[in-house]
């Protein structure tokens, strides 16, 4: 029986441990060539980052095949040498590859030239940079090319002959030691040294770091060393791979037009930036967190680069107008047009909370600013990025942090975006969004690359040519198990039994690598929680199905006599707290019943493997993690995800109402609380299946929704069982975007009312409701908290032509995160008068 075990070490130590003398033989393919016994070589007297170049080969060789490649001047016969070395040192890795340069030559920064060759029956490859930071990716392009498995080395050398440069500028990724992270703030020196190489090796040329006091607390137990200590160490891994170092500074003080409060801030940023081997950029974004009027934030960035230029000769500072509202963001605009301002802020950053799009905040400034886009690639909802028409059995288990590969639209995102940027440096709070960080990495590097083949290259490297492939389409898998109704989504679980697959073959080393065990973790999330969704629809019809015998014959309240006056007990004898109590004991036994319970098993375990592994801390008081909105799934994995707790509530309540009659009024009610009556109309705008009267124009290119209606969420679900699935989804426009419905063929003879549920994250602001965009059917208001339904007389001009247009909208110039406008029910009613 093969062992497997989940919870020893990481795969890169495991590897090393397998290793025995003797190599395992692999049959090559004819095209490939044995690079088992390869020889490094750099120039004689190399530079800095060309014997990092050639360290950090030889070390990810031997971590990830067992195999060791020599470094030296000479080469013994029968082995390969591979040169490394940059353009200006190029002249000292001798004749044999001189002609190497001459491709070099015009090569722009970054970049890199690969070829290979032979001499004397020996073959070579030879890697040569631009410059050092062309090297390091020139190295880490080679990497990838290769055919690594345990114990062999192999490479196409014909396919190898190429030269690159990146596409994009600033290709970055934000890595915050801190305890809002789901991972990071456990991370040793060592991880972060591997985790930044991997970065490299990709083509990341930024990471973006944290100060030590931010919008989070300021200790965390997973803390290996001090904040302050581990942000030194990160600037000097960075600078060690060549790698530019940005500062992701917010402006917390609560009033920067103090000028003792803007001198304190000045002492404090010096202090913690000053024992940084190496900081290139500073970016203070305008808000989220910090809310500072913009003449009071620029005065305030401008002395900040002042008094940080003198440790950081060169640092750059940049800014992003996040969170403001209409006027701030006009006043910025006027004063980043400023010659003085022009004359000192180096950049513009496009992030998250921005009032305008990119394109218009490219127009609205002065050529002179560059533009970094600051793409939030973390979060699954109420965010830059959410998850368009997620269902809410994912929303309220998987949650916003959950393990998140999504390379198809991070690609598309990455392609629309970024046209109007020098490139990017992604939020992210965890290793939640690793593949996606690759994906941008990536294919900014090279926009024409597709999100399969990034996602290949990412594979094959990471977890090794043999199951390489097969995991990345697994990824790709993964992203289509959140499209459309789960319910009726099969792929879950043939990507679960895909996964298996590889599972049952799979070596300890892959068995080991988190990578491997975050896709299998989350394969393993989507099944079970689909499994749950199909058992507890299964159980709740059943319930409702018993309640519904209340239609029966013999339950309504009818006269017993001739002449008499309906009695309220039922003719035919029957408690009707019968069936309450049936339909109670199902829906209890239900919320009990574990489904899936060796699937259920897995994830525990898989849930412990990546604490040990990575240190990813997926519940809280298990693992300590900060909090079950940050990345937290193993607490909420097993929450219900049906009506059955809200149906459970009520039955228990109306279970005290003596009066058979009133009971079983009760019980009509709450059976019939989505039916609108005869001639009505109801619509559960969250819900993709049941909201026929919605508008939605997909806007080619919307992914942040700014033009489009989508589906909001919130988690983790603070309603409970006070409120329906129903009110715990909504249909959401951003900023001063209208969300409309539309409704034809209504009878012109006909009075409607309108109820309606606004629900949503947005409690305090207000939103407006106009029929036919004339007809004011109420003010600017705020809504009922907890949501609750709101009844409305529609006049009856509104629906005399048998059409009716409703738009809500909500207070215009806002700042923040758009959010607000969220209508999570409609029902237009019949008005049923009573005869005379």
């Amino acid at each position: 029986m093969k062992r497997r075990t989940f919870l020893q070490g990481t795969a890169a130590s495991l590897a090393v441990s397998c290793i025995s003398g003797s190599r395992a033989l692999y049959a090559l393919e004819s095209n490939l060539t044995d690079l088992s016994h390869c020889t490094v070589i750099i120039p004689s007297s190399p530079s800095k980052r060309e014997v990092v170049a050639a360290d950090m080969v030889v070390d990810e060789i031997m971590k990830r095949c067992g195999v060791t490649w020599n470094r030296g001047s000479t080469a013994p016969a029968g082995t390969v040498k591979i040169y490394l070395g940059t353009r200006a040192n190029w002249h000292a890795l001798g004749s044999a590859v001189s002609s190497i340069a001459a491709k070099a030559t015009k090569l722009p920064a970054e970049s890199y030239a690969i070829a290979t060759g032979n001499e004397g029956g020996n073959p070579w490859i030879a890697v040569c940079g631009s410059d050092e930071r062309g090297l390091i990716f020139g190295a880490g392009r080679m990497l990838r090319s290769l055919r690594l498995m345990r114990r062999a080395v192999s490479g196409d050398l014909k396919a190898m002959n190429l030269t690159s440069s990146p596409h994009y500028s600033v290709r970055g990724h934000q890595l915050g030691f801190r305890p809002k992270t789901n991972a990071y703030d456990a991370f040793t020196v060592e991880m972060w040294d591997q985790y930044i190489r991997e970065l490299a090796i990709f083509g990341t040329n930024t990471v973006e770091l944290l100060p030590p006091i931010t919008d989070d607390d300021a200790d965390s137990p997973h803390f290996a060393i001090p904040p302050q200590q581990m942000m030194i160490e990160m600037s000097r891994i960075c600078d060690k791979y060549d790698l530019d170092v940005s500062v992701w500074y917010p402006a917390m003080a609560k009033n920067y037009g103090d000028a003792q409060t803007v001198d304190a801030e000045v002492r404090n940023w010096a202090e913690v930036l000053h024992y940084l081997p190496r900081v290139d950029v500073v970016f203070v974004p305008g808000g989220d967190p910090g809310h500072t009027e913009p003449k009071y934030m620029l005065a305030l960035l401008e002395k900040q680069k002042a008094s940080l230029r003198k440790t950081h000769p060169k640092l750059q500072m940049w800014m992003s107008p996040q969170s403001f509202n209409a006027e701030w963001l006009a006043d910025f605009l006027k004063l980043a047009a400023d010659p003085q301002t022009q004359s000192w802020l180096d950049g513009i950053v496009f992030g998250p909370q921005n009032r305008s799009s990119i394109s218009e905040l490219r127009k609205s400034l002065p050529a002179k600013y560059p533009i970094r886009f600051y793409p939030d690639i973390t979060h699954s909802i109420e965010s830059q990025y959410s998850i368009n028409n997620w269902d809410i059995a994912y929303v309220v288990t998987e949650g916003r942090e959950i393990i998140n590969p999504r390379p198809e639209i991070e690609a598309a995102i990455l392609r629309s975006m970024l046209k109007d940027t020098v490139g990017f440096v992604s939020y992210s709070e965890g290793v939640n969004d690793d593949v996606n960080k690759f994906v941008w990495s990536l294919v900014s590097w090279d926009p024409k690359m597709s999100a399969t083949e990034a996602v290949r290259d990412f594979g094959n490297y990471i977890i090794g040519a043999r199951d390489g492939s097969a995991y990345a389409q697994g990824l790709l898998d993964l992203e289509h198990n959140w499209e459309g109704r789960l319910a009726t989504n099969e792929l879950v679980d043939v990507t679960l039994q895909k996964f298996l697959s590889i599972e049952r073959n799979a070596s300890p080393f892959l068995l080991q690598n988190w990578r491997w065990q975050q896709a299998l973790f989350r394969a393993c999330c989507d099944a079970y929680v689909r499994r749950r969704l199909l058992f507890e629809s299964g159980e709740l019809a059943r319930a409702q199905s018993v309640l519904e015998r209340i239609e029966d014959f013999g339950f309504a309240s009818v006269p017993w006599g001739t002449g008499g006056k309906p009695e309220p007990m039922p003719a035919n004898g029957i408690d009707p707290q019968n069936l309450v109590d049936e339909a109670i004991e199902i829906l209890r036994k239900a919320a009990v019943v574990q489904i899936a319970p060796a699937l259920r098993t897995r994830i525990s375990e898989l849930g412990y493997a990546l604490f040990q592994s990575i240190h990813q801390q997926l519940a809280v008081e298990r693992l300590q993690g900060e909090g079950v909105e940050r990345g937290a799934p193993l607490d909420t994995i097993d929450h219900p995800v049906t009506d059955a707790p809200y149906f459970l509530k009520r039955l228990k309540a109306l279970s005290s109402i003596e009066v058979q009659e009133e009971k079983i009024g009760a019980i009509r009610a709450l059976l019939n609380r989505t039916n609108p009556g005869p001639g009505g109309f109801y619509d559960e705008l969250g819900n993709i299946t049941n909201r026929p009267h919605l508008v939605i124009e997909n806007v080619e290119g919307d992914f942040d929704f700014r033009r489009s209606t989508h589906v909001g969420t919130n988690y983790p679900d603070r309603f409970g069982a006070d409120e329906p699935m129903a009110w715990k989804h909504w249909a959401e426009s951003l900023y001063e975007e209208p969300l409309k419905m539309r409704y034809t063929g209504l009878d012109p003879n006909v009075e409607y009312s309108l109820q309606v549920v606004i629900s949503g994250d947005s409690k305090n602001v207000k939103t407006k409701l106009v029929a036919n965009e004339s007809t004011e059917i109420h003010p600017m208001q705020l809504r009922p908290w907890p949501p609750a339904p709101q009844t409305f007389a529609l006049p009856k001009s509104a629906t005399a032509s048998g059409e009716l247009l409703l738009t809500w909208t909500r207070e215009a110039g806002l700042g923040g995160n758009g959010r607000g406008c969220q209508v999570a029910e409609v029902m237009l009613k019949p008005v049923i008068k009573k005869e005379a």
